[in-house]
């Protein structure tokens, strides 16, 4: 299994610092370097993979980019530390994404994501926890993200912790009956401590979520399951901070992060098509160029 690696961790720690000290702009910009960051790091390795879901991978970036390094309490030193944040990337198709914002935040070396979908890779296309460090829980099959998050928020308040739990999910996702158990045992129970984060992007495989199988009004429908509901624009890493802050009272939070899938390349943004479509060398310079 792979370890932190410390160069990585001592950057984190730096950037997580002037991120909680800096005013509300200079946090904006700082986090939307990292998103940049993590936007190239993507392109690249579904590039030399030739495989992934780029469209989600950057729909989802500034969400990552603001909990890991302005949100979440954790130590990438030390994983598994019992007191800890705990965070479930729910839509693990979009594993690469999650793997640069672990890497960048110093949980393995950077250098690892060379790998990434390659012959005996730790990194697969979906994330597995026993081979990559700060992945929580295996995700991949669509509708268990949640469900588990349920239960690591109902075990850490058990135990006497003060951690929150997050999960992000994709809006397609939702149309999983499993999720709606999830929604109705969360509120049960009362997880304060808990957040969903749903990356509202309005596609998903093969069509927009819509025509597919209408979420709308997802507000009113999270809402009436018990939750308090939040809505922001996924790509305002400002907004999403505040998002972010714990609820007011006893019940868990939904966020609806309003995305643009493919966000930040305007050939792959609001596409259909680029779910899990792998762009040519042409197109990486392209996107790169962007990115720049």
């Amino acid at each position: 299994m792979m370890t932190a690696h410390a160069p990585q961790v001592r950057a984190w720690r730096e950037t997580r610092t002037a991120v909680e000290t800096a005013s509300p702009t200079e946090q904006a910009a700082l986090l939307a370097e990292q998103s940049r960051l993590i936007r190239r790091s993507v392109l690249a390795m579904i590039g030399r993979a030739k495989a992934g879901h780029i469209g989600g991978d950057f729909s989802v970036t500034d969400i990552l980019a603001t909990l890991y390094f302005g949100v979440l309490r954790i130590d990438p030193a030390r994983p598994d530390a019992p007191v800890r944040d705990r965070f479930i990337m729910s839509k693990g198709h979009c594993a690469a994404s999650l793997y640069s914002v672990l890497a960048y935040s110093g949980y393995f070396d950077p250098a690892e994501l060379d790998t990434f979908m390659g012959p005996y890779s730790a990194l697969n296309g979906h994330p597995n926890r026993t081979k990559v460090p700060g992945v929580e829980t295996n995700t991949g099959p669509l509708g268990h993200g949640l469900p588990v998050a349920v239960g690591e928020a109902l075990g850490t308040r058990l135990r006497g912790h003060d951690s929150r739990v997050f999960v992000v999910c994709g809006d397609g996702e939702l149309q999983e009956g499993s999720n709606w158990e999830a929604l109705m045992s969360a509120a049960h129970y009362r997880l304060a401590n808990l957040t969903l984060v749903i990356d509202r992007n309005r596609l998903q495989q093969g069509a927009r979520t819509e025509e597919t199988n209408a979420l709308d009004p997802l507000e009113d429908k999270l809402a009436a399951f018990g939750w308090e509901v939040r809505e922001a624009d996924g790509h305002d890493h400002a907004a999403l901070l505040g998002a972010f802050a714990p609820g007011a009272g006893p019940r868990p939070v939904a966020v609806i992060a309003n995305t643009i899938k493919g966000k930040g390349v305007t050939f792959i943004e609001d596409r259909v098509e680029w779910h899990h479509k792998v762009p040519t060398p042409e197109q990486i310079d392209l996107a790169l160029k962007e990115l720049a």
